[in-house]
């Protein structure tokens, strides 16, 4: 298996770039997420899980610690352009304002913003895109902290700093979902490991990386492990761009069909340097 493409998001929830060299380190992805939205009427960093028009925007790292970001439209903005923040909550509909990434010691930064429902279970549902007659995910795969802060503190991911996703997966959502567009974007992985077959002997067909929680592997210079399962949310079903449209059908075959779980995380055991064409070694 071999390392067929690298991604890398320099705003949440804006869709990324892909390089042909990362550096990882204790955190993640070097210059991954660095930036990301803070909702002006909420409160607190948001993502595309509340505000999917994010996801109609790309980010490209200038290299210096600042973004350029492309809007619907095809214009760009700077991070460093005084109107910058007018400019994106114009094109999302929504008036936020973009900040750098904190130290971990700035709780407050990272405290969740108020919720849209004070029934949990439906802010939970709306969150994660799921319908009366499914199932939430499994919480248990999540650390606690999150329950409290929008993203470990320090970091603006998710949950874990890597998501890995294979080309057998790609191609078993492809003939799962003849009429719908998967494109990679809706589904931002860090890695997408070229596995070389169609997984057809994994314990979910065409899904090999399932079977990989609590393996190591090294890659280029470093090590990672593999953790659970990614459960997916509302945000693999957001509109990208006319080519790549809203679309519920997506989020229902994962329900229904991969246990709710597309991808797996990953956290880095040793920093180091990750290529394009890099093999990947599972312990």
């Amino acid at each position: 298996m071999e390392i067929s493409q690298l991604w890398r998001y320099p705003v949440k929830s804006m869709v990324g770039e892909t390089v042909d060299s990362i550096e990882l380190d204790e955190l993640g992805i070097v210059g991954d997420r660095t930036w990301a939205a803070r909702d002006l009427e909420r409160g607190g960093i948001r993502g595309a899980k509340k505000i999917g028009p994010l996801m109609q925007l790309a980010a490209h790292d200038l290299g210096d610690g600042e973004v350029e970001i492309t809007l619907p439209d095809g214009s760009t903005v700077r991070t460093t352009d005084a109107d910058v923040n007018e400019r994106v909550s114009s094109a999302i509909g929504h008036p936020v304002q973009l900040e750098r990434l904190r130290p971990a010691d700035d709780l407050d930064h990272y405290r969740r913003g108020a919720p849209d429902s004070d029934d949990v279970v439906a802010e939970l549902r709306g969150v994660f895109g799921r319908e009366e007659d499914e199932p939430l995910p499994d919480f248990s795969v999540f650390p606690p902290i999150i329950a409290e802060y929008e993203s470990p503190p320090g970091t603006y991911y998710d949950v874990f700093p890597l998501m890995i996703m294979t080309t057998a997966a790609l191609a078993a959502l492809a003939r799962g979902l003849p009429d719908s567009n998967v494109d990679i974007r809706r589904f931002r992985p860090s890695f997408v490991v070229d596995t070389g077959d169609d997984g057809a002997e994994a314990s979910t067909p065409g899904h090999p990386e399932f079977d990989w929680s609590g393996r190591r592997a090294t890659l280029g210079t470093a090590t990672i492990e593999f953790g659970a399962p990614c459960p997916r949310c509302v945000m693999v079903t957001r509109e990208i761009d006319a080519d790549i449209p809203a679309d519920r059908a997506v989020l229902r075959h994962i329900v229904r069909d991969l246990h709710q779980d597309l991808g797996i995380y990953a956290t880095i055991v040793t920093p180091g340097t990750v290529n394009v064409g890099d093999r990947i070694e599972l312990r």
